[in-house]
């Protein structure tokens, strides 16, 4: 059946919600592995507690074109995160925590209004933290009629146990591939394990989901698509990250290579990534990734 989560069923995927709830006693959802008592109201280095919030739900049409197709994308923005990025685009709410305090049932009824809205899918921003609250509110929301697929919007800072809740529950990855330096992970995004968790992770979805499909209409029905974000003095990096998925996945991924990187946040203090990238720069890499094999994706104007 598609979405592929309407051949688990809700019982099973509310199981996964309830058992992977009951693991923020002592959470360990992300690769920070806390291990803080999120039930008791305690946060962790992603900031949050037992309670789900969100900044916003809405129709978007900037995400890559299958994703948004013509309908545009119900994507619902989760606040905080496990990493702690300078440059974060989003800083308001993944650093600053904008949102408010939503129910998991009245999460559920985000995603059937984007469905009612004519979303052609339901794309979760930020989501790996309040992992639990969405298999239950998905629980609630496949018993009232939801059946379009489910978009995994994320920093691509992912354990693989985790994910493995998701296979079956996911049809479309669409993480980032941040880092292949550690040093530069540990001084960006305070997580120096970034590179080869995020190797790891990868893996695991692409044996997932596999290659991008679409639809007849050109949508994007399940697969893999990796966000990789140019940062300015760092090509060495960028060509470390389309090493690793080459070496480590293949040449088939579908490659989002992003351009549009503008210092933000804590960025603005910091001389290595305190202005825009460069034509350079940015043409470098592009260069680089065709001399890899890759032909899947989709570079951007700079």
């Amino acid at each position: 059946m598609y979405p592929s989560y309407l051949s688990l069923g809700f019982k099973e995927v509310e199981r996964r919600g309830r058992e992977l709830f009951d693991r923020l006693k002592s959470c360990d959802i992300c690769p920070r592995n806390c291990l803080v008592d999120r039930l008791s109201g305690k946060r962790g280095i992603c900031r949050s507690d037992y309670r789900l919030m969100v900044s916003s739900y809405n129709l978007h049409f900037g995400e890559e074109p299958p994703i948004s197709g013509w309908r545009g994308s119900g994507t619902i923005f989760l606040t905080n995160c496990p990493l702690r990025c300078k440059f974060c685009q989003n800083y308001p709410i993944s650093q600053l925590g904008n949102g408010k305090v939503y129910e998991v049932e009245e999460l559920s009824e985000m995603m059937l209004y984007l469905q009612r809205r004519g979303a052609h899918n339901i794309n979760l921003v930020t989501p790996t933290h309040y992992l639990p609250h969405i298999l239950l509110a998905l629980s609630m929301a496949m018993k009232r009629g939801l059946k379009i697929p489910i978009v995994y919007n994320t920093s691509g800072y992912e354990k693989v146990e985790i994910l493995r809740y998701l296979d079956g529950v996911v049809d479309i990855y669409l993480p980032d591939a941040k880092y292949s330096d550690k040093n530069l992970a540990k001084r960006l995004s305070l997580a120096n394990d970034y590179p080869e968790v995020n190797r790891l992770a990868l893996k695991e979805m692409a044996r997932q989901v596999g290659e991008l499909k679409l639809s007849e209409d050109g949508v994007a029905i399940r697969g893999l698509i990796v966000r990789h974000l140019v940062l300015p003095n760092n090509v060495e990096n960028s060509r470390g990250v389309l090493n690793m998925i080459k070496e480590e996945i293949g040449t088939w991924v579908t490659i989002s290579l992003m351009s549009q990187y503008f210092p933000t946040f804590r960025a603005l203090s910091d001389n290595m990534i305190n202005r825009k990238i460069t034509e350079e720069e940015y043409e470098e890499v592009v260069r680089y990734m065709k001399s890899l094999g890759f032909k899947n994706g989709w570079i951007q104007p700079i």
